[in-house]
């Protein structure tokens, strides 16, 4: 009967399910079930179906993220300098342990089970751990009239569960949490400050791993020896019931307290006549902004890596910096990874990075892969349609008329940019048009006309500018034989234009394979002419395309401007190339339009994106594994950002967006 009623209530509905449980292992069983009822009400009674979709796997996330200011100021308390002058006001400082003096690379501190599990080959093992927990806090509870527990009588529990010796385990379990500890980079100097002046520094922490335990994690992160450590597991009682403040009152004098806590590091401490500076709790302080939609470990240390930076209540960071901390540096990561297995499983000898996509690509994957040739290569779509005009005749009319007509642009400024001036006389005196006439869709098709009867003449127009570019890429390729071009997206004629430029025009016998970000999406029916490119396996991406996370290629939207936000990420500080151009003494002169937007925001957002990935890769390091990115996680952050509700978070970076300088 508990069974079938269980069914009913709980077990049929997905996000019913999940709400119960959840709630229920907050509030206890009772109020558990009493919210159990209250959502079967909502949702049979009063057709809230919203309750029945699932809260941890939605179909879209939709979180609204932080807009009026950057995210870290919602956790900013004080500079470092500030505080440390504060502390030294006082006669002893005592700090908490976890989530204060020391982050853990992971969001929840129970995905350190997860990797001791994986160690010790235990399925199930993040979910025993916790539970053997529980039953040795009720035992102490019921023997002792406390709470509070060792690791020893932790895995008395765990080894009579799995039956995986004792010694075995707890050694696992303190090498797992030894290297997903990380120091707190902003608090660090702060207590090597006070040590050097000779202040008492105490170590407080409610934790069942020991006083020895918690001394060697706090020195091997890089801290000082404190002068005493209390841990609740060895001394019967916590801070969070007051106890241990006890012990530290004792010896009498001004004190200070810094944690993360308001009950267990503010009230109890206050209420033992010692000073309490509260410091944000990172992750709870990030939860309401962070994706995820990732898969769980990867997830786990993304969201970990950005709360533990961007929460830390003492570093206020730029809202550039943010953008490409949060929303960049996975994706780079991810995708240089990416490129690194397309280049070898295909033999290829060179890179190119595309500009100005590829700028800050080829920076890090210098960085991440020293001994591969490559080459940041200037390259746009406007130099590309003039270069290839001969054998992509429909691209450019699409590109250089239909893209414009209707746009408010003139005839003038339409042959201006193809740089056709010269056959602008004739068009007019043949099809009766002015050259300030604004160029549509009709009198578009008078202009494809006359340049297809005049066919001949424009390539000869654009033939300098081939010579130049061969002599440019001639230079470049000059050791290769077998060459990738790296460039963000979307439809991918970048690689394609490049390959048939190096190949048929230019003859340099080196094929050249595109190795894209990303596609166009679903609603951009100009994909359908790329699809055989990746058919063939001349295209291939790491995001998204029809065939692989179709979910991301309907999601992505050029008419919301996704692409530009992408390539915000990406782009060099320089104006996008117009075109490749004889210098007159036999060499190629490259020309570029002039940049629009702040130089120095663009390179925060790629300082944002390098330390994120300089994290990451430390905590790689530190955990001994290297941790796949797939093409959806490195995606999520940024659908989250893409939501409707966040339309006024992309709204404040619009200022960055050139859109002239973002092809």
């Amino acid at each position: 009967m508990k069974a079938w009623l269980y069914e009913q209530l709980a077990g049929r509905v997905p996000g019913i399910r999940e709400r119960y449980l959840d709630f229920r292992q907050r509030r206890g069983r009772i109020s558990g079930l009493i919210y159990l009822l209250l959502l079967n009400l909502g949702y049979h009674l009063f057709f809230l179906r919203g309750l029945g979709e699932s809260v941890r796997h939605p179909a879209r996330e939709e979180r609204r993220l932080c807009w009026q200011e950057p995210e870290s100021a919602l956790s900013y308390r004080e500079s470092p300098r500030a505080l440390t002058e504060k502390l030294l006001d006082y006669e002893a400082v005592s700090f908490d342990v976890f989530d204060t003096l020391l982050f853990r690379v992971v969001e929840d501190p129970r995905d350190v089970f997860s990797l001791v599990g994986m160690e010790l080959n235990c399925p199930g093992f993040r979910e025993l751990r916790a539970e053997a927990e529980k039953r040795a806090r009720r035992e102490a509870q019921r023997l002792r009239g406390t709470g509070e527990v060792t690791l020893e009588e932790i895995w008395v529990q765990v080894e009579r569960e799995t039956g995986i010796p004792r010694t075995q385990g707890m050694e696992a379990e303190y090498r797992w949490e030894l290297r997903c500890c990380i120091p707190n980079r902003e608090l660090l100097p702060v207590v090597w400050e006070l040590y050097r002046r000779g202040l008492p520094l105490a170590a407080v922490s409610d934790m069942y791993l020991g006083k020895e335990r918690v001394r060697r994690l706090l020195l091997e992160k890089g801290y000082p020896e404190f002068c005493q450590y209390l841990v609740s597991g060895d001394r019967g009682c916590s801070k969070g019931e007051g106890g241990l403040y006890d012990c530290l009152a004792a010896a009498g004098g001004r004190r200070a307290h810094l944690g993360d806590n308001p009950q267990a590091d503010g009230r109890q401490a206050r209420s033992r006549g010692i000073d309490a500076f509260l410091l944000p709790q990172v992750n709870r302080a990030g939860k309401p902004y962070r994706a995820r939609d990732l898969s769980p470990l990867t997830g786990s240390i993304y969201r970990g890596l950005i709360n533990a930076r961007i929460h830390s209540g003492l570093k206020l960071y730029s809202r550039e910096y943010e953008y490409g901390f949060i929303y960049g540096g996975l994706f780079a990561l991810g995708y240089c990874r990416f490129i690194h297995q397309q280049a070898e499983s295909r033999q290829l000898d060179t890179l190119l990075f595309l500009s100005r996509d590829g700028c800050l690509l080829h920076q890090l994957y210098g960085r991440l892969y020293p001994r591969e040739r490559t080459i940041y290569a200037c390259w746009s779509r406007r130099a590309a349609l003039k270069l290839t005009a001969e054998g992509f005749r429909g691209e450019y009319f699409r590109r250089f008329l239909w893209h414009k007509a209707g746009g408010g642009y003139t005839l003038r400024e339409a042959f201006k940019a193809m740089e056709l001036q010269e056959l602008l006389p004739g068009l007019c005196l043949q099809m009766k048009l002015s050259p300030e006439e604004i160029l549509t869709h009709r009198n578009g098709q008078k202009v494809k006309t006359y340049l297809t009867e005049n066919w001949d003449q424009v390539l000869e127009i654009y033939r300098p500018q081939r010579e130049a570019a061969k002599l440019y890429y001639q230079k470049l390729l000059a050791e290769s034989r077998r060459a990738g071009a790296v460039d963000m997206g979307w439809a991918g004629s970048g690689p394609v234009m490049l390959d048939y430029a190096v190949n048929t025009l230019w003859q340099l016998n080196c094929p050249v394979t595109g190795i894209l970000g990303g596609t166009l999406g679903a609603e951009n029916p100009e994909g359908e002419s790329w699809e055989p490119y990746f058919l063939q396996g001349k295209l291939v991406s790491y995001l998204f395309s029809p065939r692989e996370n179709r979910d991301l290629w309907k999601l992505h939207s050029l008419r919301r401007g996704h692409n530009l936000y992408w390539e915000l990420l990406l782009g060099a500080p320089e104006g996008s190339l117009t075109g490749f151009y004889p210098d007159g003494r036999g060499g190629c002169l490259l020309k570029r339009e002039p940049l629009a937007v702040d130089e120095g925001k663009l390179g925060e957002i790629h300082r944002g994106i390098l330390d994120f990935v300089e994290c990451f890769l430390e905590a790689e390091r530190q955990l001994g594994l290297s941790l796949p990115i797939s093409g959806r996680d490195a995606y999520a952050p940024m659908a989250l950002a893409e939501a409707p509700k966040n339309r006024r978070f992309l709204r404040e970076l619009k200022p960055l967006l050139d859109e002239a300088n973002l092809n």
